[in-house]
């Protein structure tokens, strides 16, 4: 299902897929299992979540079974994922009023927040939408960085002076909700992440 490209500035891993919900259980395992073997887990979930949410935009936006591939690169302290295939039709531009429409999707809007850089391009071929994770983030660190990210896809800045923490509350209770939605629909069980995101906070708050 995968191969390496060797190049020694590089590092590239190439996984090709049919465009179908079975199939991103194992781009995300690929993902893990790369990033391990570069010594990148740092991004594993975020990686796992841009894998997912690509491939399920091949599955909408192109087709079910459609081939695909997924391209891993290790560049510069940054990971940058892409996922190739044979449509031409570029996703629309993200704007703040298509946040929740079908057209431009909130999962776009998502690894936006927490990419380092992201984008798409017209291929030879067809298209190619990729996004750069930092290794090392510049002026956010850990779990705030990535908190701050995913809140500005909801309109919300968790650094912003007199926030109303009643709405930021809401929108944290939104986001989380989301997520779980959007795990039990790829298979997942929500109840089981949300014990053990509980145990994560409560271990590393102690």
């Amino acid at each position: 299902m995968c191969h390496h490209e060797s190049e020694e500035a590089c590092p590239r891993y190439v996984v090709p897929f049919n465009a179908a919900p079975a199939q991103l259980s194992e781009l995300r395992r690929a993902v893990r299992s790369q990033l391990g073997s570069w010594d990148a887990s740092a991004v594993t979930a975020e990686a796992e979540l841009v894998a997912t949410e690509l491939g399920t935009n091949v599955i909408k936006h192109v087709g079910r079974d459609v081939a695909a591939s997924l391209v891993l690169e290790l560049r510069d302290g940054r990971v940058r994922l892409e996922v190739h295939d044979r449509s031409h039709a570029l996703p629309a531009p993200l704007t703040e009023t298509c946040a929740d429409s079908e057209e431009c999707g909130r999962g776009l809007h998502l690894i936006a927040a927490m990419a380092h850089d992201w984008g798409a391009a017209s291929t030879a071929t067809g298209k190619v939408i990729w996004c750069e994770l930092s290794l090392k983030p510049a002026g956010c660190e850990g779990h705030t960085g990535r908190v701050a990210a995913v809140l500005s896809a909801y309109g919300q800045h968790g650094s912003t002076p007199g926030l109303d923490l009643a709405a930021l509350d809401d929108t944290v209770t939104d986001v989380i909700a989301d997520l779980l939605h959007w795990l039990a629909a790829q298979g997942g069980d929500p109840y089981g992440a949300l014990g053990r995101a509980q145990m994560h906070y409560e271990a590393e708050a102690a």
